[in-house]
């Protein structure tokens, strides 16, 4: 499943990436860790503005995107940490609001109990179960080729997945997630952290769906096989996107030709829109460049601060 989950994430954030809206890979390298050992880093932009809902449209800028932070030690990962050796995953204009997932893999069908060491009564925990197959998922994601109920796959001849398959089916194996969000607005609080809950847990078990599904696609791949389908496919994601630094093509404008009649009282000199030798340019004299080659301004949307960078040289 190491390898499935690489293909899937891969996969998934090129699917759900359009034009201007989607998953963007900033960062992709090898990391090691002194407690987990080697890892892999990934650092990502999701930009989702038209996906919100029209409540939160209302409260964050046109331009909105959230960095997401992760390190990969399977079977053990992270996204967005509180300890001081990781940085909290962060949105990038409200600073209060933070993400933070833990997981854990097991060669079980969920048994384990409190497998992240929580002091329940220290903090609130609610725990689900999802179950890939017989959960409802949200109508937009759903396909008939991903229904696991329907779903047998070729090569290892897993599926359909019939009632109570997670007590007979071999082999099986958990993912555990330990999800913490926090939105520290006043009046927004928890309608947020509700919000974003429900939608990770719609992301979950959507892709891990999509995990199964999609077996026969990355079964036999090899570690070094699916690192080159990540980064061929993160490349054409951002190209998908396509996030470029916008510019400015100026040209220049000939001026106006001025005309004006003289009064009947005038001498008969006829008046036209010739420059005066006097004031005419030298047509081998080098003209001086009075403008930058680049432009560079800025635009407030309250605390959030949007910078163009234009190339003036054409």
């Amino acid at each position: 499943y190491r390898i499935g989950q690489l293909y899937t994430i891969s996969k998934h954030s090129h699917e759900e990436s359009d034009k201007g809206e989607g998953v963007e890979v900033v960062s992709n390298e090898a990391h090691i860790d002194p407690v987990h050992g080697e890892g892999q880093f990934t650092e990502k932009r999701v930009h989702l503005s038209s996906k919100l809902p029209s409540w939160a449209r209302a409260v964050v800028p046109r331009f909105f995107y959230i960095t997401e932070k992760a390190w990969n030690y399977y079977p053990y990962t992270i996204t967005g940490n509180k300890s001081t050796h990781f940085n909290k995953e962060f949105c990038s204009f409200l600073p209060k609001f933070s993400i933070h997932i833990e997981t854990k893999y097991e060669n079980n069908c969920g048994t384990s109990d409190n497998i992240f060491g929580m002091d329940k009564k220290a903090c609130d925990i609610e725990v689900c179960f999802l179950d890939i197959a017989y959960d409802d998922v949200p109508e937009r994601h759903y396909k008939t080729s991903e229904d696991l109920r329907c779903f047998s796959s070729a090569k290892t001849g897993r599926g359909p997945l019939k009632e109570g398959w997670r007590e007979c089916s071999k082999p099986v194996m958990c993912s555990y997630k330990l999800v913490a969000v926090k939105f520290e607005v006043w009046g927004l609080q928890t309608r947020v952290e509700q919000f974003v809950h429900k939608v990770i847990r719609d992301i979950l078990l959507v892709g891990h769906r999509q995990a199964f599904a999609w077996v026969d696609e990355w079964y036999d791949m090899s570690m070094d096989e699916v690192r080159e389908y990540e980064w061929k496919i993160q490349e054409a994601t951002n190209e998908k996107i396509g996030l470029l630094t916008p510019t400015i093509t100026i040209h220049e404008v000939p001026p106006l030709v001025a005309t004006r009649s003289a009064p009947a009282s005038a001498p008969s000199t006829p008046i036209t829109g010739d420059q005066p030798e006097l004031l005419s340019v030298t047509k081998d004299r080098v003209r001086k460049t009075s403008a930058p080659e680049t432009l560079t301004f800025s635009i407030d949307e309250g605390a959030h601060q949007i910078i163009f960078t234009c190339d003036c040289r054409t």
